[in-house]
């Protein structure tokens, strides 16, 4: 088995993402990586699943060390990412896999993507010390050159991983209300205060927000530190970890609550702007965040998929039961418009890296509605695909728990929903963000088929935008997940069209126009789209004369439902 050998959307939609150079140099990469998922890290995850991080807070002498122990099976899922394919060092450096430059967004998502369909917990850490080389390397490279070598670093011997502290207890969303003070004592600066939630917690690169004295209040008088796991002299740092967390999924990796008693720590860029530069880091951590979801929902449509053409049912498999398959369609395209949605992301993320503003501004709304819709829907897929594989989907024996377990955490970590709706309503007032939207995929020639409900969408969100205050932000989620579906919907078309022209095949044309009943309706489900259920799910081949009568008739209904 392999998973990416099984999966229909990955490589066309990189066939038209990626150069032919960037191409190649995948090509590799995806099979090893996609056989290794299937087989050797799906095992060890289930293990460093059964077997959480423990906490050493004390020598059998009473010294107070607080180490973390982990299960060999933790450390084997650590190094196939860490060192085998470099997942944390890709974006930072050239060399990597033979790149002659950092290697594209789009190429470390994908391989994530895959990675994540069998160990997701791994992929908080990843995403944090790509985060933390990326923030360092954007606003304090000189001073932290060695942190980002070794943040960037596939060798196990040097290599390092990175932590976000930033929840409080008395603050959790709020960071203004972040309490933690920072000391300044002219080459250093100590941290004292508590974190709620710390993943990652014996990580050996740190980066907090503290207030700094005389500074303001709010977010504005937070600065931005470094606190290294060990002090210059090799001593530990007086980083305290009270407690690990006990937590529904994610169990493979540690959570903490973290007293900074006095913790040695070093400013990073300007102190003025650290809370502005901490986004940075949570900007791109939602992105991952959205890439897990996808990846749980791929994971979970396999499963689904494979369960009902072996479980018979009344005389017959349960993917030929009508029902079953009316339970399939959404899911399958689901996980592939989820797909779409995060490469593109990746691919303007790259662009907005090479310096361009218009990807930026784009960059900073796609993120926040992947985040939004994706995480939301992950949960919806992986507790469908529990319920098709019936009583087992309920049993620790079988992947299920794990996935439903892990798919809600998406929805919270980094932003709950009604957080990262109010983000999408802030790139509305403060960019116009609707507009960008409806601008850049509301003109594309793919897009013809959605031109009405993008014209309606963006008048309203004009609309919305001129309510008062509290009825935009009541209205803000499901607006914001129209928007989400519609970019979706309109990559699916997008997609379709280009192959369509290189192939000749209408399968992802199906995908996009069963992507788009769902919009309308529900309910509507196309009867091609079930009849050839076993392509979309396979990714075999659909003739074009299947499809094109599916697009009458929706741009007058669509517009006048939105």
């Amino acid at each position: 088995m392999n998973y990416a050998d099984q999966d229909p959307a990955l490589r066309p939609l990189l066939d038209r993402i990626l150069s032919a150079e960037d191409r190649a140099r995948v090509e590799p990469l995806l099979t090893e990586l996609g056989e290794l998922a299937a087989g050797e890290l799906d095992r060890q995850a289930a293990l460093a699943d059964a077997n959480p991080p423990r906490l050493r807070q004390y020598t059998p002498d009473g010294e107070r060390v607080d180490e973390i122990e982990y299960h060999p099976a933790h450390d084997r899922v650590a190094s196939i990412a860490y060192e085998r394919f470099g997942l944390a060092a890709m974006s930072h450096r050239p060399g990597v896999h033979g790149w002659p430059t950092p290697i594209p967004h789009p190429v470390k998502y994908a391989l994530s993507y895959l990675y994540v369909q069998s160990e997701f917990g791994m992929a908080c850490p990843l995403s944090m010390t790509d985060s933390a080389a990326r923030v360092l390397r954007l606003y304090d490279p000189e001073r932290y050159a060695a942190e980002i070598a070794a943040l960037s670093s596939t060798d196990p011997e040097l290599r390092a991983t990175g932590a976000m502290f930033m929840t409080e207890r008395q603050g959790g969303t709020d960071v203004g209300l972040t309490r933690t003070l920072a000391t300044d004592h002219g080459t250093h600066w100590t941290l004292t205060g508590k974190k709620w939630f710390a993943s990652n917690p014996a990580a050996d690169v740190i980066l907090t927000l503290a207030r700094v004295p005389g500074q303001g209040a709010g977010t504005r008088g937070l600065g931005m530190f470094l606190v290294p796991r060990l002090r210059p002299d090799g001593s530990r740092n007086a980083i305290r970890i009270d407690r690990l967390k006990d937590k529904l999924g994610s169990r493979s990796i540690a959570s903490a609550e973290v007293s900074l008693e006095e913790a040695y720590a070093t400013p990073v860029g300007e102190l003025t702007r650290g809370f502005r530069q901490m986004a940075e880091m949570v900007n791109v951590s939602r992105l991952s965040n959205a890439m897990r979801a996808t990846a749980l929902m791929r994971r979970a449509v396999r499963e689904s998929v494979d369960h009902t053409r072996v479980r018979e049912v009344f005389g017959k498999p349960l993917f030929e039961q009508p029902l079953m398959r009316a339970t399939l369609l959404p899911m399958v395209v689901d996980a592939e418009a989820a797909l779409g949605l995060v490469l593109e992301a990746a691919a303007r993320l790259t662009e907005a890296d090479n310096g361009s503003t218009a990807a930026r501004d784009l960059i900073r709304v796609l993120t926040p509605l992947a985040k939004y819709t994706l995480c939301k829907r992950a949960r919806t897929v992986t507790g469908e695909a529990m319920e098709i594989r019936g009583g087992n989907g309920y049993i620790e024996d079988w992947v299920n728990p794990r996935l439903l377990r892990d798919a809600h955490l998406g929805s919270i970590w980094e932003g709950s929903s009604n957080v990262i709706a109010l983000d999408v309503l802030r790139c509305m007032r403060r960019r116009g963000a609707h507009h960008t939207l409806a601008d850049t995929y509301g003109t594309d020639r793919s897009a013809g088929r959605l031109a009405d409900r993008w014209t309606a969408l963006r008048e309203k969100g004009d609309r919305l935008l001129g309510l008062p205050g509290e009825e935009a932000e009541t209205r803000i989620g499901r607006y914001a997940g129209e928007l989400a579906r519609t970019v979706m919907a309109t990559l699916l078309f997008e997609q379709a069209e280009y192959e369509a022209e290189a192939t000749g095949n209408g399968r992802k044309l199906l995908v996009a126009h069963a992507c788009l009943a769902l919009l309308n309706d529900g309910d509507a489900l196309p009867r091609a789209a079930l009849d050839h259920l076993a392509e979309l799910a396979d990714g075999g081949r659909v003739p074009l004369s299947v499809v094109p009568a599916l697009g009458a008739g929706y741009e007058a209904t669509e517009a006048a439902r939105v």
